[in-house]
């Protein structure tokens, strides 16, 4: 399985929400060239998430976008499924209820994709944009204190 760059951008600029959650809003050319990303692309994954009610815009001149939580209440999970759909290896354990697998019942291998799909979303739903904040805050951090030799 494999995120496409609506998940992975999607979660750069919600980290950068997040890192400057408080402090008003941010636009999405400062979202895109502290992220490197394409602004026009950009706009098409805050659209979504802005339907999904994860963000809001303000409007005017010191417009741009906020979090409508607070970090610690945001989980990667909630990003991937409102850019990326329902998280499955297959069709067969998906969200989907319109896919009806007609070998559910003799299916020796869908063991591997329900267990697949639970550690997925397991992961997923345990870190949320606080923990990449801190993360990133941690390894600033460790990177400024050097190293110490000792003889």
């Amino acid at each position: 399985m494999k995120l496409s760059t609506k998940g992975r951008y999607g979660v750069r600029a919600m980290f950068d929400l997040a890192m400057r959650y408080g402090s008003g809003p941010v636009s999405l050319r400062t979202i895109a060239e502290r992220q490197g990303l394409s602004e026009h692309y950009l706009e098409q994954l805050i659209a979504s998430l802005r339907k999904a009610g994860i963000v809001k815009s303000i409007r005017g001149a010191y417009g741009g976008y906020l979090l409508t939580r607070e970090p610690k209440e945001i989980t990667i999970g909630d990003i991937i499924r409102t850019l990326e759909g329902p998280i499955a290896p297959t069709e067969c354990v998906s969200e989907d209820e319109d896919f009806q697998c007609e070998n559910t019942e003799d299916c020796v291998t869908r063991i591997i994709w329900e267990r697949l799909k639970e550690k997925i979303d397991e992961v997923l739903d345990d870190i949320t944009l606080d923990d990449l904040c801190q993360n990133a805050l941690q390894r600033k951090h460790d990177q400024n204190e050097g190293f110490m030799y000792h003889i």
